[in-house]
């Protein structure tokens, strides 16, 4: 289980892999990023207010690297996102830019 655990060293405010991190079952990237917004309720999202509420929170990307909200975030090209598809598909764009991403689909 060792290649599992967070090899990062970074003290997190919580565990990725958690019951806060990962509601009891390995949550990766965007899932994890998704779960932080509620569709009806906080779109338009302000990406500023985002960073700075959840700017520190642990991604699990893969097994072996997690990175921080704020990491992922430096990436993102937008001020704000007017619904949770814009959401998804803004940072998704910005996870694979950065290369976070081990899997490249094709177009």
């Amino acid at each position: 289980m060792a290649e599992m655990e967070d090899p990062s060293g970074r003290d997190w405010v919580h565990d990725p892999d958690g019951e806060k991190g990962s509601e009891g079952g390995r949550k990766y990237g965007l899932a994890v990023l998704s779960k932080m917004t509620v569709e009806g309720e906080d779109f338009p999202l302000d990406v500023a207010s985002f960073v700075e509420e959840y700017g520190e929170h642990p991604v699990r990307l893969n097994h072996q690297t997690v990175v921080s909200v704020s990491e992922i975030f430096e990436h993102v090209d937008a001020d704000e996102f007017e619904t949770k598809v814009d959401f998804h598909k803004k940072v998704g764009a910005a996870l694979q830019a950065a290369d976070f991403l081990d899997y490249h689909p094709s177009e």
